[in-house]
């Protein structure tokens, strides 16, 4: 894992605190790719911490332990888009929950303070009924004519049946799984039957 912070006392602190237990790099602008947890503690959540964040999503699919005495709850969503899983106060990140929370981390799962949950629960319902749902959209970002699609394509099929069974010209079947496979950057037709069951849809 790598750990990074705003201050060098932050940063020795919890270098000393994980180096008995885990194996740390002690991470400045750059970490290396293959680390398994980002440990990023900056002293406030705000714009500068979330470039920083970004800058680091871009360079590793490392998921983030944040450790932050200050989060404006307004960044919620764009941390979540920078692969952070669990968030700790800093007054109360010890060395077990600190662990605990990494070990969370590297496994896949996550830990949110329940009022951060419920807050990042209200901006994704604020998200899909503001921005996606008049757009004809849902959260897999297709509409209901492309899951239907989805659905008969995962069923095995091909472009004239699922044209016969939504009474669909060939032509605007093969539109529409156009545009997904386009929009969505999936490769083929098996790429977008497995986006859609990675997304909920099928």
């Amino acid at each position: 894992m790598a750990v990074c912070a705003s201050d060098p006392i932050t940063l020795n602190g919890l270098t000393q605190s994980l180096m008995a237990r885990l194996e740390v790099f002690v991470a400045g602008d750059e970490h290396p790719d293959d680390v398994d947890v980002l440990v990023f503690a900056p002293e406030r959540v705000d714009a500068a911490a979330t470039a920083a964040l970004r800058r680091a999503a871009a360079r590793s699919s490392a998921p983030v332990v944040l450790v932050a005495s200050e989060l404006d709850r307004s960044h919620l969503l764009s941390l979540v888009e920078c692969r952070v899983v669990a968030v700790l106060h800093r007054g109360a990140a010890t060395e077990e929950r600190l662990v605990r929370a990494i070990d969370l981390a590297a496994g896949g799962g996550g830990a949110l303070p329940p009022n951060l949950l419920g807050e990042l629960l209200r901006q994704v319902k604020d998200l899909q009924q503001e921005v996606l749902a008049p757009l004809g959209l849902n959260s897999a970002s297709m509409t209901p004519r492309e899951i239907d699609v989805v659905r008969l394509l995962a069923d095995g099929l091909d472009t004239e049946e699922i044209g016969n069974r939504l009474c669909y010209s060939q032509r605007t079947v093969k539109n529409i799984i156009q545009a997904m496979t386009s929009r969505l950057n999936v490769r083929n037709r098996p790429h977008l039957v497995a986006y859609g069951l990675r997304a909920g849809v099928i």
